[in-house]
């Protein structure tokens, strides 16, 4: 189902995507055990995280803020975080799917797709833009790529980029039973905080859908692939 290109491999030989698919969720608008769970991760970032100087040096958003800087871009993820914890904002409240998604994100800082597995095409190719290639953002805006930008493609087209995000025609809903989380991780992060993140996004699913299964959980690289 997936795959990636020699290309990618040549041009990111230290990166890695990591991917893991989730069968039979019971999805909602919200949840009383992921609300919960919400606000306790809410007090341990803020706790952990006082000084915006503790945040840039992570390991993480080094890796992060060095790869958008080459596209003259900033990291999503920080500026979100710092409005989530500096602002003392609570987690949005989306569809449950997407909240653990968001919650594993600001967990641990690692830029993350959602889609609904049921709306892809496989297979699947990780592979690097040209720059002439366009699709349609989750705002229904049609984007075009930057040359060089890591990105994943199905046989209808793009689904997604690191630096655009996700795209609209796959994008996961209320409606969403069977998921697809992609990890796009740039040199500098580490195998181990993949592994992590991933078992975060499949615990707090289990939170509000004990009945949810994972069908692969998978890490790529220039070395090849590897099932964590």
């Amino acid at each position: 189902m997936f795959a990636v290109s020699e290309h990618w491999k040549e041009t990111y030989p230290d990166a890695r995507v990591a991917v893991l698919i989730l069968k039979s969720i019971e999805n909602s608008p919200e949840h009383p055990a992921l609300e919960r769970h919400k606000r306790g991760l809410e007090n341990e970032l803020c706790a952990r995280f006082t000084d915006e100087n503790d945040l840039k040096s992570l390991q993480p958003v080094q890796a992060y803020t060095a790869y958008y800087k080459r596209f003259k871009k900033t990291y999503p993820l920080l500026q979100q975080f710092k409005t989530l914890v500096g602002k003392k904002k609570p987690f949005p409240v989306v569809n449950a799917l997407v909240d653990a998604m968001f919650m594993a994100e600001m967990k641990n800082l690692l830029l993350t797709a959602g889609h609904d597995l049921e709306k892809l095409l496989p297979p699947v190719t990780v592979d690097i833009a040209a720059g002439g290639e366009s699709y349609l953002k989750l705002n229904g805006e049609l984007q075009q790529l930057k040359p060089r930008d890591m990105t994943m493609a199905d046989q209808e087209g793009i689904i997604s980029s690191v630096i655009y995000g996700p795209d609209q025609r796959t994008m996961m809903t209320a409606n969403t039973r069977n998921a697809l989380f992609v990890v796009y991780a740039p040199g500098g992060v580490e195998k181990e905080e993949l592994c992590g993140h991933l078992k975060d996004i499949e615990e707090t699913v289990l939170l509000f859908s004990p009945s949810a299964k994972t069908e692969l959980k998978r890490i790529f690289s220039a070395s090849g692939a590897e099932d964590v």
